[in-house]
């Protein structure tokens, strides 16, 4: 059962004593950066609750868990930012009731939201990964997606998914930066944002230059991402830690080289120019070119290249015990 304690109000406006804080504190900046980001997160990373996403969603699932045992009874989102994995895998069958957690108030409200409007019964708390505020062998499932590599303690949470599956429970974490792709993905970021930024300096292309306090703001938000992303992830590494934890079935597999390759620098160019010049021509270009890139990796080049040189990790396991 979930604690009856009040949840925090969203705070979005953090203080500059705050954010000089946070420096020190990576909970503590993962609160006010996610704070921040919950209204626009998902125009941001162009999250929708439609066909496009609940397809990647349950994709990610499958390529990892595979599909049996759908629909699971309960699942709980661990870090779950606005509902974007759990709330699409409900929708695609995944699982019937869901919870959602996370360490910024703003998303979980954001994702509660979201979940209203989707007609799926779900529920909500603010919580710490490491200290998961639900009764042992609660849920069916527990997924996650980009969430690991913001907690401190990777094992202790996953310790933690463990206490509060059901015996012979899974868990699916999807999304994790590898420690190669990782490398890659961000010095192409950094070249994107250094090349858009500096052309759209020049008088023919000025229409395209973002506004310099929102250019300002983005760097900023830049720059607390670099408190809050803590970890990269070796796969073989990560099983382990999923072992230790007292993981069985553990597996982990990855995915997106040349989709990362393609879609690093897509994202970057998308933050470092005007939102109204990047029509539903640009989204169409940017989806269809990683979807194919997702295929030739997934069908090609998984075959032959080393699975550490992928960008995303995922990782599965489940708890001891059950039929």
């Amino acid at each position: 059962m979930a604690s009856d304690v009040q949840d925090p109000a969203p705070n979005p406006h953090a203080t500059e004593e705050q954010v000089q804080a946070a420096w020190d504190d990576p909970k503590l900046a993962n609160v006010l950066y996610h704070d921040w980001e919950a209204g626009t997160y998902d125009e941001k990373w162009s999250i929708s609750y439609d066909e496009r996403c609940i397809e990647y969603a349950t994709g990610r699932f499958r390529a990892v868990a595979g599909d049996r045992g759908w629909p699971y009874g309960r699942a709980l989102e661990l870090g779950s930012g606005t509902g974007f994995f759990l709330l699409n895998l409900m929708q695609g069958g995944v699982a019937k009731q869901g919870s959602v957690t996370d360490l910024s108030p703003g998303m979980v409200q954001v994702a509660l939201r979201n979940a209203e409007n989707l007609g799926l019964d779900v529920d909500g708390r603010v919580a710490d990964a490491e200290r998961i505020p639900y009764d042992d062998n609660t849920f069916d499932l527990v997924v996650g997606h980009a969430v690991l590599h913001h907690i401190p303690d990777v094992q202790a949470a996953l310790a933690e998914v463990l206490r509060v599956l059901k015996p012979g429970g899974r868990f699916v974490f999807a999304g994790e930066p590898t420690k190669i792709g990782d490398f890659y993905a961000r010095k192409l970021g950094q070249l994107t944002w250094w090349l858009t930024t500096n052309l759209t300096r020049l008088e023919p292309l000025n229409s395209w230059r973002r506004p310099q306090e929102e250019l300002d703001e983005s760097s900023r938000a830049a720059a607390l991402e670099a408190v809050v992303d803590i970890h990269t992830f070796d796969p073989a590494d990560l099983e382990r830690t999923a072992r230790a934890a007292g993981a069985r079935n553990v597996k982990a597999v990855t995915e997106e080289l040349s989709a990362a390759l393609f879609g690093w620098p897509v994202r970057t160019f998308e933050a470092a120019v005007p939102r109204e010049k990047l029509g539903w021509g640009w989204a169409m270009f940017a989806y269809k070119g990683w979807q194919r890139l997702s295929w030739l990796d997934e069908n090609v080049l998984s075959k032959v290249m080393p699975r550490e040189l992928f960008y995303n990790v995922l990782v599965t396991g489940t708890k001891p015990g059950g039929v």
